[in-house]
């Protein structure tokens, strides 16, 4: 347990999440994908498309493209000339979809964010968005101070290009400003529309990334952990820690191409992540006992089955990151949130004490963030609950 002086004294105080109207039901997208394989003749890829698309852990998903419901020989995103078909989405068409698709999911997810930490737009003294699967000029976070009413001499940080990790990387970046600023208060948003860059190929790269990403926005407040007189419960940020994989930047690799991003993932991931992340949450920590929480971004299920089983965690502790992977995909930088959102949930029902916590998210490089976290119940850094002595001892 970490004494007052020893913990940044910086907070998530809110969270929101939000997905657009159009669900991928994983059984009936599999079927439609698998018979646009084997209609061209692709027979071998059909069979290990239909095996993949049962074993990676996602039942259903979000999209904003409808096109993406349709049956394989009406859907641009199955049935390219490689599938006897035509008339792919250019990379132009997609940004175009993407800008229409993308503000609106954000603002949700911010207002959402701004409600749940109790803060008014007019309180933001900085924005950070993320988003790794679309780019336009003026971006997101122009676009949001409209929507929002935010201030407009607010500080703007658009991190794009990160990948998954960029979620956690933000709000490292966010604690980091607290910290410097006491009155800040930090807006992050993140929007990803990773079902945009499906493609119509028989490659089984191709293949593993459309058979689990999905599209999502999140977004958080965050804030100073003390003297704020608020009366809910939240997350306070602690000790973050970055590193770059030695050896890895092949693995995961996103390129803009003619008809959308073109994704590869190794399979070498999961057995990277164990080979060196241990020794870095080791670092991390500093002698700190192994805690309760772990807000793990599911990549992949095997990446969650990598970390559950080299740090002896329970069901329950991985159950956060795996429902968000059953019921939602990967969304790229948003989906750490939506753990981080769903652990609160949980926390809140159960009525929980004061808990310690690690995050974890990879992007590409491979790139680990990692930061420590402890819940705190509402309430508790005010003195007016049961759980008060325990608080004071991490703020």
């Amino acid at each position: 347990m970490r004494m007052k002086d020893e913990w940044p004294n910086a907070a998530i105080w809110g969270i929101g999440t939000a997905v657009p109207p159009f669900r991928m039901e994983q059984e009936d997208t599999s079927r439609r994908l698998v018979e646009a394989l084997a209609a061209a003749g692709h027979t071998d890829s059909s069979r290990w498309a239909r095996r993949i698309f049962k074993q990676c852990g996602v039942e259903k998903r979000y999209t904003c493209e409808p096109n993406l419901l349709e049956e394989a020989e009406n859907c641009r995103y199955f049935r390219g000339p490689e599938l006897g078909g035509g008339d792919v989405p250019t990379t132009s068409e997609r940004m175009g979809v993407y800008k229409r698709a993308s503000v609106p999911l954000a603002e949700e997810a911010a207002r959402k964010a701004l409600a749940d930490s109790g803060a008014a737009a007019e309180d933001i003294t900085h924005l950070i968005t993320v988003s790794c699967t679309g780019q336009y000029l003026p971006g997101l976070d122009a676009a949001l101070i409209g929507e929002l009413g935010l201030r407009p001499t607010v500080a703007r940080f658009p991190l794009t290009f990160l990948g998954c990790a960029a979620g956690l990387k933000a709000i490292s970046l966010a604690k980091g400003l607290v910290a410097g600023q006491g009155q800040a208060q930090v807006l992050i948003v993140c929007v990803e529309l990773c079902t945009l860059h499906i493609q119509p190929s028989s490659g089984r790269e191709a293949l593993y990334g459309a058979s689990f990403f999905g599209d999502g926005a999140s977004a958080c407040v965050v804030g100073a952990a003390s003297g704020t007189g608020r009366e809910r419960d939240g997350f306070l940020l602690g000790d973050e820690r970055t590193v770059l994989l030695e050896g890895s930047a092949g693995e995961m690799v996103w390129e803009v191409g003619n008809h959308g991003f073109d994704l590869y993932l190794s399979t070498a991931i999961p057995r990277l992540i164990g080979d060196h992340v241990p020794a870095e949450v080791e670092r991390l920590l500093d002698g700190a006992p192994k805690p309760e929480l772990w807000a793990i971004h599911p990549g992949g299920r095997g990446i969650v089955d990598e970390l559950q089983e080299l740090f002896g965690l329970s069901d329950e502790q991985t159950s956060a990151s795996r429902s968000i992977l059953r019921n939602y995909g990967n969304m790229s930088s948003a989906t750490l949130l939506f753990v981080m959102a769903e652990m609160k949930r949980k926390l809140a029902e159960e009525g929980s004490a004061f808990k310690e916590g690690v995050a974890l998210a990879f992007g590409p490089g491979v790139t680990a963030e990692m930061i420590r976290i402890a819940y705190s119940p509402a309430g508790s850094l005010g003195g007016k609950t049961k759980n008060a002595e325990a608080a004071d001892a991490y703020v």
